[in-house]
């Protein structure tokens, strides 16, 4: 089990999709430089909020620094306009 502790909350900053019928879903730290990637199969997709806590262990590194610079400018957006709970 995960404790509170164990969590960081993420924003949505990015959503594709690939040619073998998934969503693509893209979360990140407010820094920018992690990032929570989730695929979802678009028939299982569900609502998809403005932002999730997820585990520290879910988190991948965002190694590029104009990327960590596009992420941290999405998440502060997100931030403004949505609650975390927000469907988007």
């Amino acid at each position: 089990m995960v404790s509170d502790s164990d969590e960081v909350r993420v924003w949505l900053v990015e959503r594709g999709y690939n040619n073998r019928n998934l969503i693509i879903l893209k979360y990140a730290t407010p820094s920018g430089d992690q990032v929570f990637r989730r695929e979802v199969a678009s028939q299982a997709l569900g609502t998809v909020t403005a932002a999730k806590d997820v585990s520290f262990d879910n988190l991948g590194l965002v190694d590029e620094p104009d990327v960590q610079e596009r992420y941290a400018a999405e998440v502060a957006r997100m931030k403004e306009k949505h609650e975390p709970e927000d469907p988007v």
